[in-house]
Parts: C-alpha cells; structure tokens; sequence
C-alpha cells in the first residue's frame, strides 16, 4: 500500500507516520545509487509529498542519491506537473496536485478504470465514479 493522507477504503490504516516509510524509500534509493553509482535509479514515493514533490525532488537528484523522480499517482490527477515545474508556473493554482486519496488505486481493484476521481472532470463525469463510490461504501 502507497503512503497516502487517505488510505484506501479496502486497505489498512499504515503502521506509521508515511512521511516515515516515504524516507525509507527515498534512503533506500540512496543506497542503491551508491553501491552501484553507474546504474541509473528511478526514486519513488514522491505523491506524499505533494506540494512539496518539487523541493524533495530537487534535492535528491542534486545531491545524487537517485537519478530520476518517478511520479506515478500524481500523474494521474496533474499529468502537467514536470512543465510546470520547469516553465516557474504555480503548479498549485488549480488544485490538480495528488492528495493521495486513493482513488486510483481502489478503482482497478473493484474492477474500475484507475484516474483521479475526486480531482479530475472527466473522472468524476464518468459513470464508474458512483460504481468506486459503492465499492467504498461496501469494504
């Protein structure tokens, strides 16, 4: 289960603080980079921090513990976030930032399209959004 604010309805509540298993990750990443400093690493976990995905992201791969920064749920509610970013826009302007809601990822397990119900339109017109809400509401 990802570090999420909320986690999934059919999930658990997390043993710790995510910020806790989000450094784990990134620490890990690390390691990985140093032992092996020709091998280029994706880093991981990053949806958590949301707002802040750009300051972390920033760091790690200057400081050389990982080569890229992957962003799996984000992309799924602000696909234009790395442009953003890149171009100096307030990425936080429209509110499409990941809030980890976990959407995405109970949707495929009910047999659900995965995307951003909460955050994106053209999730939430989509008839499966009040089949996900039903999932939740049933786990």
């Amino acid at each position: 289960q990802r570090p999420a604010f909320y986690p999934p309805s059919d999930g658990y509540q997390p043993p710790e603080d995510p910020v806790v298993g989000c450094v784990r990750q990134i620490e890990a990443v690390r390691d990985i980079k140093q032992a092996l400093p020709d091998l280029v690493v994706v880093g991981t976990a990053y949806s958590y921090f949301q707002e802040f995905i750009p300051h972390v992201a920033q760091a790690v791969v200057r400081d050389g513990w990982t080569d890229f920064v992957g962003l799996g749920r984000l992309i799924l509610s602000d696909w234009e976030l790395p442009a953003k970013v890149l171009r100096g826009d307030d990425y936080r302007a429209d509110k499409k930032i990941c809030r980890t809601f976990s959407d995405c990822t109970t949707a495929p397990r009910n047999g659900i399209i995965s995307g951003c119900y909460p955050l994106d339109p053209y999730y939430k017109a989509l008839p499966e959004f009040e089949q996900l809400k039903q999932a939740k509401r049933s786990s």
